[in-house]
């Protein structure tokens, strides 16, 4: 695929996947429950790893984790775990396979307690995007009071994986913080696209 020279963050260069993923994905605000859980499950996911090594997986995770379905998910049984975990296409970690099952339960308690999940957890950022305007990315955090507090009230609802690193990682993902760079062709667009 050949891409243009627009000028981008310097984060996803010099790989497709990632490029696309930048292009296409990051910074731009989801409100879908169903992506905002698929979501909240590969940024746990990816702990310790790369973001490229879980982007990569990412389709077989939709067809080992039943395209991130959270009923389907939190009926997972024990043995049914095990054989998930045999699987050479998604990270065969234990504590994290078996956080999927928990986190759905968790996720089906909020939209059944609240409604939704979307507006529960745009609540962190009072339901609108934060747009920050970052120079270079020496200057973007890692974690905020925002996904402090969130890590905080997602742990209450028995989320696992969720600590405010994740959190804020999810929240750029998600587009509840708009973090390209300033000079990136996607800041302006994004930024944008919430005016209009």
């Amino acid at each position: 695929m050949v891409h243009d020279s627009r000028e981008r963050c310097s984060w996803p260069l010099g790989d497709p996947v990632y490029i696309d993923y930048h292009d296409q994905e990051w910074g731009v605000p989801v409100f879908d429950d169903q992506r905002l859980f698929e979501m909240l499950i590969l940024e746990g996911t990816q702990a310790g790893l790369s973001w490229i090594t879980i982007l990569k997986r990412r389709r077989d995770y939709r067809k080992v984790y039943h395209q991130f379905n959270a009923v389907k998910l939190a009926r997972w049984t024990d043995r049914e775990i095990e054989e998930v975990l045999n699987d050479s296409r998604i990270i065969r970690n234990r504590l994290k396979v078996f956080s999927a099952r928990q986190n759905a339960q968790s996720f089906l308690r909020i939209i059944e307690a609240k409604g939704g999940f979307s507006e529960f957890i745009w609540s962190f950022v009072d339901q609108k995007p934060i747009i920050n305007k970052w120079v270079e990315f020496s200057q973007c955090p890692t974690m905020t009071k925002a996904s402090d507090a969130m890590s905080r009230e997602l742990k209450n609802w028995g989320f696992k994986f969720v600590g405010s690193t994740i959190c804020y990682a999810y929240m750029q993902a998600v587009g509840m913080v708009n973090d390209h760079l300033v000079s990136c062709y996607r800041h302006r667009e994004i930024e944008h696209a919430q005016v209009d």
